[in-house]
């Protein structure tokens, strides 16, 4: 096997221009095509890809060893760069080619599992498997560069901005965050545990008492709970918190990033301020707290009009408290045919409404699924109501709105997507003014939505203890694409405020102490008002690829069992590892 002694590279595969004369590049094997007289090897490193030649007025020894390379073989060169005959407009250096002079096979490489192309029909996880080797292709590489973008925009921006990079501990006590904690046993400490965090929350708290009064954090975060696409056990999160804020303060410092990041990143540039609206209205309009605001289709309350029909369905659920309420796709009737409506019915059943009713209009007349219960005028009264008209499908839900608005908002993305009406684009939205309380009908009791120290709105205080149906925290998510990137709140700085709401989560003095005594403690000795939040960097990094998946953004990631399939993470650990530690491992029963 060659060195590269003596060699050093001059520039990337990518980067070669015909105004260099002479070159030094390395990088992977793409392809060989050996004419006979004449041999074509295509160089690929991170930035693209180079083409190589090797002809007659190559020296020999070089010719016969080109003549050996394969694919993904790593080879360094050194050549003169000249025009190349026939353009490949589908690549970078295109219009030019490299005549190597010298030519080292660094490393040769088996014959890999799948090919290295960008294109790939490979399962994902084979590619998984071999995730080094699916690391290669471009579009991962190109999405992992575009996540080091993101961060370096991020850190650039916050640091202009007076903010401190500052690291809080990767193991901590254990405290409640709303899923469950990966813990880490204490070999010094035997019996007790760490936890890994799931987010730096009460650090970067104690850091605003601490005077540090700009913090941020490209943080690791840790939640053991069930993966889907948008999530990971372990992902990172652009934390940060500031003091002597409020709301507005906050949000007006993460737009002026969103509008940096979007311009710099993209060349795209995002309008400011961004729109907001409360939960209330974002529930009330469009059934979800991270609504997709690319597209129409918004819910109408025809609960007035509906409520003295004959229709029982319409009747009860607003004579018990609930709502009869409605989206009309808009010259939908010819695509969404009876069977697709039978499928919409069946998919609002799954996701817990009692039917589906709806009103089909192809023809003169409508078709409606509950017109032999309407009165004269009725029917057409509910029509203008909704803005349904001829070639429009509308579809109403009847019961309590904890139903029918969600049903609604899955509704309404289902359709969309199945009518392919959701234009490209970039619709950011801050969503405010979250409910403090969420009324749990099986205990009967009013359970907290947020952590612990979020702080309720100003005007909302007097009513935590005589009306917590009207008390709304000052809380924020951002929203893009119907995807929520960000989420934070103003902290609640007053102790005994503070000691209030611990008391309301029915919590003992003893637990207070045992869980959160050391933040508890901080808080005596002053706190100034503040506030933060974090933003998933995973999920900005997948939206601004274009991708699917959490996987295509993350250079390792787990699977849905939290599994990494290549290293086969999880695994077992010695007996005496485990007896260091004071731990025997109790097999679950399976049924």
């Amino acid at each position: 096997m060659d060195t590269m002694k003596g060699m050093k590279r001059t520039c990337y595969c990518g980067e070669v221009t015909l105004d260099m004369k002479e070159v030094t590049v390395g990088g992977f094997t793409q392809r060989v095509r050996d004419k006979g007289g004449i041999i074509f090897i295509d160089l690929r490193d991170r930035t693209g890809i180079v083409q190589l030649v090797f002809d007659d007025t190559v020296e020999k020894t070089v010719f016969e060893k080109a003549k050996t390379v394969r694919g993904e073989d790593v080879l360094m060169i050194k050549g003169t760069v000249r025009p190349r005959e026939s353009v490949n407009k589908d690549i970078k250096t295109g219009n030019l080619e490299i005549l190597v002079s010298e030519l080292r096979i660094l490393s040769k490489a088996q014959t890999p599992p799948f090919e290295i192309v960008s294109d790939t029909k490979t399962n994902e996880e084979l590619r998984l498997k071999y995730r080094y080797l699916d690391l290669r292709r471009k579009p991962l590489q190109d999405n992992l560069i575009m996540r080091h973008n993101i961060a370096k925009c991020a850190r650039e921006y916050f640091y202009e901005n007076g903010f401190l990079e500052i690291e809080t501990p990767m193991m901590i006590k254990s405290t409640p965050e709303g899923a469950r904690d990966y813990i880490v046993p204490s070999r010094v400490h035997n019996g007790k545990f760490y936890a890994l965090p799931q987010s730096p929350q009460m650090y970067k708290q104690l850091l605003m008492i601490s005077g540090f009064d700009r913090y941020i954090q490209l943080a690791r975060c840790f939640r053991d709970e069930d993966l889907r696409a948008d999530r990971q056990p372990e992902f990172t999160q652009i934390d940060l918190e500031m003091s002597f804020v409020d709301v507005d303060d906050i949000l007006e410092m993460l737009e002026g990033f969103v509008n940096r990041l979007y311009k710099e990143i993209l060349g795209v540039d995002i309008k400011l301020p961004l729109p907001r609206l409360t939960y209330d209205e974002a529930m009330t309009r469009y059934g979800s707290d991270k609504p997709d605001t690319r597209f129409g289709m918004e819910i109408t309350d025809i609960s007035d009009i509906v409520k003295d029909t004959d229709f029982a369905v319409f009747k009860d659920a607003v004579s018990n408290g609930g709502s009869v309420r409605g989206i009309v796709a808009k010259n939908a009737a010819s695509t969404l045919t009876r069977k697709e409506i039978d499928k919409l019915v069946e998919f609002v059943k799954g996701i817990g409404a009692k039917g589906l009713a709806y009103v089909r209009w192809v023809d003169d007349a409508p078709s409606c699924s509950f017109a032999k219960f309407m009165k004269e005028g009725e029917l057409e009264g509910i029509l203008k109501a909704l803005g349904c008209e001829k070639g429009d499908v509308a579809l109403i839900v009847a019961d309590k709105d904890k139903i029918t608005l969600p049903t609604l908002g899955a509704l309404r993305l289902k359709v969309a997507k199945q009518l392919d009406i959701i234009p490209e684009g970039w619709n950011f939205l801050w969503i405010t003014e979250f409910p403090f309380f969420e009324y749990d009908e099986e205990s009967g009791e009013w359970l907290a939505m947020h952590h612990p120290f979020t702080m309720p709105m100003d005007e909302c205080i007097p009513y935590l203890d005589t009306d917590k149906a009207k008390v709304r925290a000052k809380c924020y998510d951002l929203v893009l694409n119907g995807v929520e990137l960000l989420s934070g709140s103003i902290r609640i700085n007053d102790p005994e405020l503070q000691q209030h709401m611990f008391e309301m989560l029915g919590m003992t003095d003893e637990e207070i102490a045992a869980k959160f005594g050391f933040l508890v403690d901080a808080y005596k000795y002053a706190a100034p008002p503040h506030g933060g939040a974090g933003i998933g960097l995973d999920r900005l990094a997948m939206l601004m690829c274009g991708c699917d998946s959490l996987r295509d953004v993350v250079a390792f990631p787990k699977v849905q069992n939290a599994s990494e399939l290549m290293s086969e993470a999880p695994s077992g650990v010695s007996e005496e590892q485990l007896a260091e530690l004071g731990i025997a491992i109790v097999n679950k029963e399976t049924d």
